[in-house]
């Protein structure tokens, strides 16, 4: 097949970004041809929010471009990963134009959220969920901290709902996980659109000894990771075992201002991927303690490759991906006390979490290598292209 990958970059590289990349090499690998169509968000500083925020509404640059673009090369389908701010919606209607059958990855909850997030006030947010105005979101500024521009991305919003975008113009949406799904069903997709397809690691980076003694956070610094949550589980802990922190983001500042007052917490700053792969290997545990709704949590499939168990909070994509007490622990969202209870009992039973170890790495063999991954993939473009006349 030939497929046109269309992906917004975000400022900071992350799990979307990566999981775009590696989609695109595997299909490449199993003999597609693949096209790009990309923008970046470093634009948006000299575009000014307002003007950004139009954009996100409905891009004439991209549309005219994509319609150009299929016009020289029989694609066979368009595979938008994020259109959002740069790209818009446009870019469903310029392949409708076309003849080209489009597919969606639901990688974010932009469509129902003007953060993207379901994320305000330090906890998870469904004030906008299915409503036609997301007035709460205009009122709290929750695009960027700034009316002008959530009062933009709302009008957006409300345009491609008014156009009935979402159902006329995307032939199949992909989930990663079942909670997504739920959430968008929710939101007013229609549920026979919404194929569930998981992230994938690929290579298989192999198992690690899981030797090193520590537990590692590798993510962005920011609120709604729970940053706060870990930084109070381990003074709880009170040096029972290190931490490594690998990121950057928002609260570098902060985290960099705060570990002077911790002597078993190290931040590593932004590493490469083989570089997290070798920490992850060696680290007894991946912590992750998002509070937000993930739609996925890469680094939980990242830490199963490599066969380390993974305590992660109760909510969203992350509670969905690790089975408790089989491939890791859950604690309470954002109670610091319950999740050093959950490192506490790893440390104080180095038997059940070394079985844990054995059955993180095979829940990455049944469910996110390459072959997996490609065989769902296959079937995505497959009801793609059947419902096109």
């Amino acid at each position: 097949m030939h497929i046109l990958n269309i992906h917004n970059h975000y400022l900071n590289r992350g799990g979307e970004d990566e999981s775009f990349t590696a989609e695109a090499n595997l299909l490449r690998e199993m003999g597609h041809q693949v096209g790009f169509y990309e923008e970046y968000n470093k634009r948006i500083a000299a575009l000014g929010l307002w003007q950004t925020g139009i954009r996100a509404a409905w891009s004439q640059e991209s549309y005219e471009l994509i319609r150009m673009q299929l016009q020289h090369t029989a694609y066979d389908v368009v595979h938008v990963q994020n259109f959002f701010p740069l790209i818009s919606p446009s870019v469903y209607f310029a392949a409708q134009a076309e003849g080209v059958p489009v597919v969606q990855s639901l990688r974010n909850y932009r469509i129902s959220c003007l953060n993207a997030l379901f994320f305000r006030d330090n906890q998870p947010c469904e004030a906008c969920l299915g409503k036609k105005i997301p007035w709460a979101g205009i009122r709290h500024r929750c695009y960027r901290d700034s009316l002008p521009a959530s009062g933009a991305t709302a009008l957006a919003m409300m345009l491609h709902r008014t156009l009935d975008t979402w159902r006329k113009k995307v032939d199949v949406y992909v989930a990663p996980t079942q909670f997504v799904r739920q959430k968008f069903i929710q939101s007013g997709l229609e549920p026979e659109k919404i194929i569930v397809k998981p992230n994938f690691v690929h290579p298989d980076p192999g198992i690690g000894a899981g030797q090193g003694g520590y537990a590692l956070y590798v993510g962005r610094l920011s609120e709604e990771k729970g940053l706060d949550t870990l930084l109070a589980a381990w003074q709880t802990l009170d040096g029972k075992l290190p931490l490594k922190i690998v990121g950057d983001g928002p609260l570098g500042e902060h985290l960099a201002e705060t570990l002077t007052h911790f002597s078993s917490v190290e931040w590593l700053g932004p590493k490469k991927l083989l570089e997290v792969y070798e920490l992850m290997g060696q680290a007894m545990m991946l912590i992750m303690p998002s509070k937000w709704y993930e739609t996925f949590g890469r680094v939980v499939i990242e830490a199963f490759a490599k066969g380390t168990p993974v305590i992660a909070t109760d909510i969203g994509a992350i509670a969905e991906l690790v089975e408790s007490g089989r491939t890791g622990l859950h604690f309470r969202s954002g109670d610091p006390v319950d999740l050093a209870t959950q490192v506490e009992w790893a440390l104080t039973h180095p038997q059940a979490w070394g079985k844990m170890r054995k059955q993180a790495r095979a829940e990455f063999v049944a469910k996110y290598t390459a072959q997996e991954n490609y065989r769902i993939l296959q079937t995505v473009f497959a009801l793609a292209t059947a419902q096109q006349p």
